[in-house]
C-alpha cells in the first residue's frame, strides 16, 4: 500500500519528518521500532526514525542548505553559531559526533571543543 498524496495529517506531520530524516511508510510495512500515527482512529502512516548517525549527516546537510555554501566556508562565527545549534540538538552525544561535526565545518576537533567551551563559559557553566 502507497502513501495517499492528500490525507491533510500526512501533509501535516511531513515537515517534521523530513527535518528529522525519517520516512514515512504505510502503516502495513511498519517494523518493531516504527512509530505508527493515527488519524480519528485509524492508522494512516508509520514514521521510520533515523539512526543518530545518520541524523548528525541530515542536520549537517540541512544547514549547508539553509546557509547555501559548504559549512567549512562559513565565517568562525558562523561557524560557532553551527556548533551552538547543534550541540542543542544533541550532535555531540552521537559517537564520532565532533569529528564528524570538524569535518564538515573544515576545523580541528580541538576547535570545536574551544567553541562548546566558550559556549558553556558564556552560559556561566
Amino acid at each position: 500500500m502507497t502513501l495517499p498524496d492528500d490525507h491533510p495529517f500526512i501533509a501535516a506531520v511531513k515537515p517534521l519528518v523530513d527535518a528529522m530524516g525519517g520516512d514515512m511508510v504505510a502503516p502495513e510495512a511498519a517494523r518493531g521500532d516504527d512509530v505508527v500515527l493515527a488519524w480519528e482512529g485509524r492508522d494512516v502512516v508509520a514514521v521510520r526514525l533515523p539512526h543518530l548517525s545518520d541524523s548528525l549527516d541530515h542536520i549537517l546537510a540541512e544547514l549547508e542548505r539553509r546557509h547555501g555554501v559548504p559549512l567549512s566556508e562559513l565565517q568562525r562565527k558562523e561557524k560557532q553559531s553551527v556548533v551552538r545549534i547543534l550541540e542543542a540538538r544533541g550532535a555531540f552525544s552521537v559517537r564520532h559526533g565532533v569529528e564528524t561535526v570538524a569535518s564538515a565545518l573544515g576545523v580541528s576537533r580541538f576547535t570545536v571543543y574551544n567553541y562548546l567551551n566558550r559556549e558553556a563559559a558564556a552560559k556561566g557553566e
